[in-house]
Formats: structure tokens, C-alpha cells, sequence
């Protein structure tokens, strides 16, 4: 791989600085670094270099992106969704893998370079989608990492046979198990998380479990997830995704359960929506939880909404936490950045020597200015090549 070298750009507002890239990582940052002869040249004209964003949490199978317009009549209810979808799906033989592709493209032009996708599995539809979207995950292993979580989105209990096929999907390769609701789906919280870390336990999987459940109940449920998280020395290895219990309880509750999260080192995902309570971002920090943001769903039969802009989901995730100072807005920058590489495991992340190369240039003085203003992504770089130019592909 020929060697790259990135002149005349910023990390945050410190003075201009050169990258040299060579064999998909970073080699060297630093003012005057000279080059190769054959090395590729770009000048960066002073913009702000950003790592690689990242997407802690979609469904890359579900999407409908560049896909004509999905009139959604669906009930409100979580159930209505979920049935309504697996309608859906069968009705109109929806292809995971030419969407999951097309939406994780549209990622990589918007600087996005490791995706966490959960992935259905369930009675329906087998490992399907699955298999389409690790299709996929291959075809673009060398420009864009995606994770696979294979996930009982129509419940693990109520469905016989899903647990069956959670267990082939890990066998094939799926990265993480995932979980649904083990109170309000399932109706046997114990049992459920049971089987769920059993699984995860034997083949020696992370866990990250969609937690809606409001109040006091998703409260309960949260304690019998760190309950097993404690008994199998899963510290680092779980991930409470929404998590809407942790906005919605008293403060003694909230301070008792964010202790909890904290010393098993596990993380809680946001997607700062508005319509419903959510984690507190500075709470979280506070008490020393990792807490990281993504978009769910994308265009799909649940929500015509989401955006593959990472710096668009910062920004919704500044707002919903009132986060103003230029400090603040940082903090939401995190949640799609480090705190995101940290909770999904993502390696060799970051703007130091020996990270993999993936570099975001953006017209901005700060971060914060990036996050609010989302101007386009002057180049994005993965795994050391260039892929995108001013939100285009720019693959030979």
C-alpha cells in the first residue's frame, strides 16, 4: 500500500500538523514530516482532522435506504412495530444485503468507519438477514468494519425455537449477542437472561440487550442483567442499549444503579431520542459509565427518521442533554468516537501512532463547530485510503 501523507491539518484548534499514513495506520503526526517520492500527497488546507465516527448501534437489514418512500400506518406500540415489520418483510421479500450495503456506503461518505449493526434473527426469518449482512461486512472489511449483533427482535421465550437459532448465528460468526426486553417481551426476565447469557457464556460473546422498559421495571430488569454480568466476570463485555429505565427513576435509584453499571464496566448506549426519558450523558460521565450514541433505526418500517451523519446524532445527543459549552458538545463528539470504540470494542481506534488510519477532514475550527455546523466531510480516509471526497466516493 503506497504510503499517504495528510499536510496542513488541525486537531481541534492546536497549530497545523502533518499525518503520514503507511500500511493502513498512523505512522507519524507532527509539523514537517517529509514523504516517500511515491508516497500520495494531500494537502489538507488547514481543516480539522477528526478519527473515524463511529455508529455504536442500527440495523443495517432493516433499512430502506435508496428505496422508494415507506408509508408508515403502523399502531405505537412496540408489539405493533414488531408484528408489523415480520408482516412486512414477508410480504415484500425486503433483501438485507443490497440495503445494508447502500446504507453503510452512505456511512462511509458521511466519515463513518465501524458500524455496530444488529441484525433479526427469529422463527421467520432464520439467519437471512444475517447472512446478508455478513455478505456484505466481507465485501467492505477493508474500508469499513461492521460488527454483527444477532438479535431476537420478535423475543427470545416467546418465540421457541430463536434461542436455537441465536446459537447457530453465533456459531457463524455473528460478533455479539443481542437481547430484547426481558420483562415486557418475554414475561420471564430470569429465565430469559438465562438462556440469552448462557448462550453468550459458552461462546465466549459481548451482550448488548435492548432495555425499553420504563421506570421501576426496566430498573429491575437492569439489576438481574449486572447481576449476571457480576457472576460471569462479564465486566467490559455488556451493553444496556436505550436504557429509558436510567431517565425515569428517583435519584437515589438512578445514583444506586449507575454505581452498578460503573463497577462492572458496563456500558449504556443513547440515542437521545425526544419523545421518551433517556440516560443522562453528564450523569453518566459523573459516575464513570461509558456512554455512547447511535441512530437505531434508518428509513425502515419503525421511524422515517435517522441520518448516516454520526455528527448529526452528536448533535441530537447535545440537545437532549442540554450540553452548550464548547467542553460539553465534546462530550457528545465522545459518544460517537471514543466512547463508541471503547464500549463496542472497536481496536486500534483513535489519532495516535499505530492506530488504524481512519481520518475525517472537516472545514471546522473545533469540534464543537464540526458537531453543530455538519459541514461536508472534505475527505475520509479507512484503513489508509481514501474513500470519499466532499461526500462522493472516490474509490479507483
Amino acid at each position: 500500500m503506497t504510503d499517504l501523507l495528510l499536510k496542513n491539518v488541525r486537531v481541534s484548534r492546536a497549530d497545523a500538523v502533518d499525518v503520514l499514513v503507511r500500511a493502513g495506520h498512523i505512522a507519524r503526526i507532527g509539523p514537517g514530516i517529509d514523504a516517500a517520492a511515491d508516497a500520495l500527497v494531500e494537502d489538507g488546507g488547514g481543516a480539522l482532522l477528526l478519527p473515524g465516527l463511529i455508529e455504536g448501534h442500527t440495523h443495517l437489514d432493516k433499512t430502506n435506504w435508496e428505496s422508494p418512500w415507506y408509508v408508515n400506518e403502523v399502531g405505537s406500540a412496540l408489539t405493533d412495530r414488531i408484528d408489523n415489520e415480520r408482516a412486512w418483510r414477508a410480504s415484500t421479500g425486503h433483501d438485507a444485503a443490497s440495503h445494508a450495503r447502500a446504507l453503510a456506503l452512505a456511512f462511509l461518505r458521511e466519515g463513518t468507519t465501524r458500524i455496530r449493526s444488529h441484525v433479526d434473527v427469529d422463527t421467520d426469518a432464520g439467519l437471512r438477514h444475517l447472512h446478508g449482512v455478513h455478505a456484505i461486512r466481507d465485501e467492505l472489511a477493508s474500508r469499513v468494519e461492521i460488527q454483527t449483533v444477532a438479535f431476537p427482535q420478535s423475543g427470545l421465550l416467546i418465540r421457541p425455537g430463536t434461542a436455537e437459532l441465536l446459537d447457530q448465528a453465533l456459531a457463524q460468526g455473528a460478533d455479539v449477542l443481542g437481547g430484547l426486553d426481558p420483562s415486557a417481551i418475554d414475561r420471564d426476565p430470569a429465565k430469559s437472561l438465562d438462556v440469552l447469557f448462557g448462550l453468550a457464556d459458552r461462546h465466549g460473546k459481548p451482550v448488548d440487550i435492548h432495555l425499553h422498559e420504563p421506570g421501576e421495571l426496566g430498573a429491575f430488569t437492569l439489576d438481574l442483567i449486572l447481576d449476571r454480568v457480576a457472576a460471569l466476570g462479564m465486566q467490559g463485555k455488556v451493553v444496556i442499549s436505550h436504557a429509558f429505565c436510567l431517565g425515569g427513576v428517583d435519584a437515589r435509584r438512578l445514583d444506586g444503579l449507575l454505581g452498578r453499571l460503573a463497577a462492572l464496566d458496563t456500558a449504556v448506549l443513547t440515542t437521545a431520542p425526544p419523545s421518551r426519558p433517556v440516560p443522562a450523558v453528564r450523569a453518566c460521565r459523573q459516575a464513570g459509565v461509558t456512554i455512547f450514541g447511535g441512530n437505531d433505526g434508518i428509513r425502515d418500517t419503525w421511524t422515517p427518521y435517522g441520518s448516516p451523519d454520526m455528527l448529526a446524532r452528536a448533535m441530537m445527543i447535545g440537545l437532549r442533554n442540554d450540553l452548550r459549552r464548547d467542553d460539553e458538545v465534546d462530550w457528545a463528539f465522545d459518544c460517537v468516537t471514543g466512547a463508541a470504540a471503547r464500549a463496542c470494542g472497536f481496536a486500534d481506534y483513535g489519532l495516535t501512532p499505530g492506530a488504524r488510519a481512519d481520518l475525517v477532514l472537516v472545514d471546522a475550527s473545533c469540534v464543537a463547530e464540526a458537531v453543530v455546523t455538519r459541514k461536508p466531510r472534505r475527505l475520509v480516509v479507512a484503513g489508509g485510503a481514501i474513500v470519499a471526497r466532499n461526500g462522493q466516493d472516490a474509490i479507483a
